[in-house]
């Protein structure tokens, strides 16, 4: 039985663990500890209120419920970009033209942006490749769209999402190869460990401030831009069908999309309902599944059920109803874990 939950100080071995499974690329998840205690002591100072909305992240853990193993990470940031700049170039268009010698140009372009500032943000998504299986993918990423609609006063009206680029097994960026080395003077996987381990002055200090053709940059590079590493496009097509689209924003490392929607707008939000619970007998197989989660800020729990995601009255077992910490006459939220397909 699988459940998401809050991280705990007790989780940081665990999360040591998955750091090393990524490949690299996942900024805020570098196989640092003194980096990764700091998250998890920020995500409880967030949780106990003691930290300003620029500060604030939530983290949670999937974990086994049963064993306790901890199977992946995701997180929330509350509002990106207020006590440091958040970046990212906004994919443009600078048009050079001249009539007397016939000729009209449309370059497409790379600006240094601050636009998504104060935008909420999907981050620090991760899977242990051994659990990648059963559904867990969607209880991972979606989980934080009903803990976002049971708080939503936390968050802001735009949910931003960066997904990872596209790095080879070596950690070879041809983006970063193209553009980013040049200016930076470093290895990628040196740039991306100081930037998940906060040390980011050298964004500021380094990156060019003047629009970049992106016809400058090596064809390899420039075949990158907007795409996604292949073990993140899954997690794409995920946003994409809660309703996230790609407004030609970039990741300024490795070239990948940055995604974004309402907060209103996104499906399992916009969605989701409040239903009493009862004691009984769980839902037959034939039911289609769904997210369900507590009410409770502090001892929040998701999971994946199988339900009609119309009902009023939610019957669940007590296993269940002890890995979701609620009892017979609680709300809980609940929503199809998949947008219903479309009858042609």
């Amino acid at each position: 039985m699988m459940v998401i939950r809050p991280v705990e100080h007790s989780d940081l071995p665990a999360l040591l663990a998955l750091a090393a499974k990524t490949g690299g690329g996942l900024t805020s998840l570098p196989v640092d500890e003194a980096t990764l205690s700091a998250r998890i002591a920020r995500s409880l100072a967030t949780w106990q209120g003691a930290l300003s909305p620029g500060e604030q992240g939530y983290v949670f853990v999937l974990e086994e419920h049963k064993t306790g193993a901890v199977a992946g990470i995701c997180a929330i940031e509350v509002a990106v970009g207020l006590d440091e700049p958040w970046y990212n170039y906004r994919v443009g268009t600078l048009v050079h033209a001249s009539k007397e010698l016939n000729v009209y140009n449309a370059l497409p372009t790379l600006f240094l942006s601050n636009d998504h500032t104060g935008s909420s943000e999907l981050c620090t998504l991760f899977l242990d490749p051994d659990w990648r299986k059963e559904g867990n993918g969607y209880l991972l990423s979606k989980s934080r769209f009903l803990f976002m609609a049971a708080f939503r006063d936390r968050f802001n009206e735009k949910v931003v999402a960066e997904m990872r680029g596209v790095i080879d097994e070596h950690g070879y960026s041809p983006f970063w190869e193209s553009l980013g080395e040049r200016f930076f003077s470093m290895e990628f996987a040196r740039a991306d460990y100081l930037c998940g381990t906060g040390q980011k002055a050298f964004i500021a200090e380094l990156m060019p401030k003047h629009p970049i053709y992106t016809h400058f940059l090596t064809p390899e590079a420039q075949a990158v831009i907007g795409n996604v590493h292949p073990q993140t496009a899954p997690a794409r097509a995920v946003l994409e069908a809660e309703g996230f689209r790609y407004r030609n924003y970039i990741d300024i490392f490795d070239g990948g999309p940055t995604l974004e929607c309402d907060i209103d707008r996104v499906r399992a939000i916009r969605k989701s309902r409040l239903v009493e619970v009862a004691a009984g007998q769980p839902a037959e197989d034939h039911l289609p599944v769904c997210l369900v989660a507590n009410e409770q800020y502090h001892a929040f729990r998701a999971m994946l059920v199988r339900a009609n995601p119309k009902t009023e009255r939610l019957v669940l077992d007590a296993a269940t109803l002890d890995a979701l910490k609620c009892q017979a006459g609680d709300r809980v939220r609940l929503v199809r874990l998949c947008p219903e397909e479309k009858k042609v």
